[in-house]
């Protein structure tokens, strides 16, 4: 290389990335790059909705991601224990040959679907997180597995059963909106950008509600704020409705025009007095009175439903009966009424990325809660084993963390992993692949909280002798033998095939200025029968008794409710153990809770339940409701003395819809350590 090609790499240069990771926000990134690294990550104004405004966690975090120590930077083969993470360094030819071998004798034994890939939505890219490694898994004939009880499963479910498959409004819409509603959605850490989008609407008269088990952020700029029992949003939702209807606030012309079955759903709603759901909520009745005039005196108003709603026994019902509010009251149609929901903004085939009419029939799908049962147990006809670990960190994220934990650690399970970090999940892997990091490769990014598409192209070669999603399974596909074109297909024709306006790279696209958005009551009714809203849902009703939603109460075992919401230095588990964002692990615990106990800030203390016990450091505080404790979620292994995170106290029963984890149900016991 001469002098001044050295001299060129050594200036620092400037390039436009995306974040890719698990945020509504899928904000645009400026990032200074130093020869071959990446020495600053900061916010771009590529994305208008983002607009140049990035959050601390990815800020300080995101280089020590892309080259930190915990980097894999080369094939690995187990030396160790499982867990140990104590490994060589092999070739890929060797880690591809190892992974045939493994795969071939156990689909000879045991049957292809033996082998299950575990992943979820590390990487958000369109390609990254679904399309040739399905192809892959497909072709293989490898157990189907069904990721959504993680997260949004529920909320999905719950959604097609009132409204179909039409979406939403976009967020943005709240600028217009004379009612903001906020509920079970943590914005300060999980959708940053709607904070100024919010406060610039109450200047201009807007009404923000918030409703949270905790006292968030944004709500000390709410105008009601609802610090409402964890698992009770259904009897919140109820409650609303039947003083709606009360105060004189349904809208007669709309439910008659577009809403099946309202008075069986106001009849129900009529059982929960505002006494009753007073002491269920622990909220004043004045405060439930309140936010029920709100919606009857406001309009247009909107509606933002967090995935926090669904993480419980009611999630399925709390979702379907807070949705009827805005349906109840006519807000759909004009111009900030509806309920966010910006997915039907992007028309993506995922069929032709997937390809799953490549599914062998009778191929069983595999719920992503129960591998660690399936295996600790073997309760299956056909025993998993082996695990094929991507764009995911289980122990990190999953319920039942000891008992995953187990699971992983069995001799008998043949595990190949492929990140970017060593990751705890990686650490139980024989084989592990590098990863490149989202600055390595080119993808396309929609969102889940705003309408913008974006396309990003690599800024720095690939770390080591890692490689992108995309080209390990094209190269798998030819190791085990499989010709089909579509392998060798590349990334761009992929795309081409999947997104028909397809931004340049570097470029954005708003789907919100295309011609229709599939918003419900605007552009097209709801796809339901007889194109209207369903209050009532016969599906529902013939798979669970749940026609209409119901509420279960919890028989209380322990005496604290444990929940794990969004943390302020994570996104889910990516980020985590990373020097940039380490933190003490704590949890938050109100003050008189902690008088009642004789605990004091700052101590050790012990979270204890029949499945775990985890050690951590208390933090006191008023913004914590009485009976709960709060302890954000994602935290690694080595978070904790006791070497688990609350995950571990996780419990396993699922929601009454799409069979979803119930995070939000964990009941503890605390103790001075």
């Amino acid at each position: 290389m001469s002098h001044d090609m050295n001299l060129i790499r050594d200036q620092e240069q400037t390039a436009e990335t995306v974040c890719p990771f698990d945020c509504a926000d899928t904000c645009s990134l400026k990032v200074d790059i130093q020869g071959d690294q990446v020495v600053r990550v900061r916010g771009s104004k590529a994305n208008p909705f983002t607009d140049g405004k990035i959050c601390s966690k990815v800020a300080k975090g995101m280089v020590e991601w892309v080259h930190g120590d915990k980097r894999i930077s080369t094939p690995l083969r187990r030396v160790g224990r499982k867990g140990e993470a104590k490994f060589e360094a092999i070739s890929w030819q060797q880690a591809y040959a190892t992974i045939k071998q493994k795969f071939s004798a156990i689909t000879e034994q045991y049957g292809s679907q033996a082998i299950v890939p575990l992943k979820y939505a590390g990487p958000m890219g369109v390609l990254s997180v679904g399309s040739m490694d399905s192809r892959f898994f497909n072709r293989l004939g490898a157990s189907q597995l069904d990721s959504s009880p993680l997260c949004a499963g529920v909320s999905a479910a719950a959604w097609k059963s009132v409204l179909g498959d039409v979406g939403g409004i976009a967020h943005t819409e709240m600028a217009d909106s004379k009612l903001i509603v906020i509920w079970a959605n943590n914005i300060t850490v999980g959708h940053l950008h709607l904070i100024k989008l919010i406060r610039n609407a109450r200047k201009r008269g807007a009404k923000v509600i918030v409703i949270d088990p905790k006292r968030i952020r944004i709500a000390d700029d709410a105008d009601l704020f609802l610090q409402i029992n964890p698992g009770t949003d259904v009897v919140l939702a109820y409650a609303v409705a039947n003083q709606i209807r009360e105060m004189g606030g349904l809208d007669h012309t709309f439910i008659d025009q577009n809403i099946n079955d309202a008075e069986q759903f106001l009849a129900e709603a009529a059982n929960w007095t505002l006494e009753k759901a007073s002491l269920e909520c622990g909220l004043s009745e004045e405060l439930i009175r309140q936010f029920a005039s709100y919606w009857c005196l406001h309009k247009p108003a909107s509606l933002s439903i967090g995935v926090a709603m669904e993480r419980n026994r009611n999630g399925g019902s709390a979702i379907r009966a807070a949705m009827a509010l805005p349906l109840l009251t006519g807000n759909f149609g004009p111009r900030g009424a509806g309920i966010c929901d910006p997915s039907s903004y992007f028309d993506i085939v995922r069929d032709s990325l997937k390809r799953p009419d490549w599914i062998k029939p009778g191929t069983r799908t595999i719920n992503i809660l129960d591998i660690g049962q399936h295996i600790v147990e073997d309760d299956l006809d056909q025993p998993i084993k082996a695990l094929f670990i991507y764009n995911h960190n289980p122990i990190a994220v999953h319920p039942r963390q000891a008992l995953l934990k187990q699971a992983l650690s069995d001799d008998e399970l043949f595990i190949v992993g492929f990140d970017l970090t060593m990751t705890d999940s990686m650490a139980f892997a024989d084989i592990v692949l590098p990863a490149c990091s989202s600055m390595e490769y080119s993808d396309v990014y929609k969102a889940y909280g705003h309408t913008i598409m974006q396309r990003s192209a690599a800024v720095i070669p690939p770390v080591g002798d890692s490689r992108p999603n995309t080209q390990v399974f094209r190269e798998l596909a030819e190791v085990f033998g499989f010709d089909e074109p579509e392998f060798r297909e590349s990334d761009q024709q992929m795309l081409a095939a999947a997104i028909k306006s397809l931004p340049e790279v570097g470029q954005s696209l708003d789907g919100s200025l295309a011609a229709t958005s599939n918003s419900a009551f605007r552009d097209i009714a709801p796809n339901a029968p007889l194109n209207r809203a369903m209050l009532f849902n016969q599906s529902e009703q013939d798979r669970a008794g749940l026609g209409l939603p119901q509420y279960q109460p919890r028989q209380q075992t322990r005496q604290f409710t444990l929940i794990s919401p969004s943390s302020d230095k994570r996104i889910n588990s990516s980020l985590g153990g990373s020097k940039a964002n380490d933190e003490v692990y704590q949890v938050e615990m109100n003050t008189g809770d902690a008088n009642a106990k004789g605990l004091t800030a700052g101590q050790q203390v012990a979270l204890v339940n029949d499945q775990a016990e985890v050690i951590l450091r208390l933090v006191v505080s008023d913004r914590v409701k009485s009976g709960l404790l709060y302890v954000p979620k994602g935290a690694w292994l080595n978070s904790s003395d006791s070497g688990l995170s609350v995950n571990a106290l996780i419990p396993g029963h699922k929601a009454d819809m799409a069979d979803g984890a119930c995070y939000n149900d964990a009941q503890v016991d605390i103790v001075a350590h």
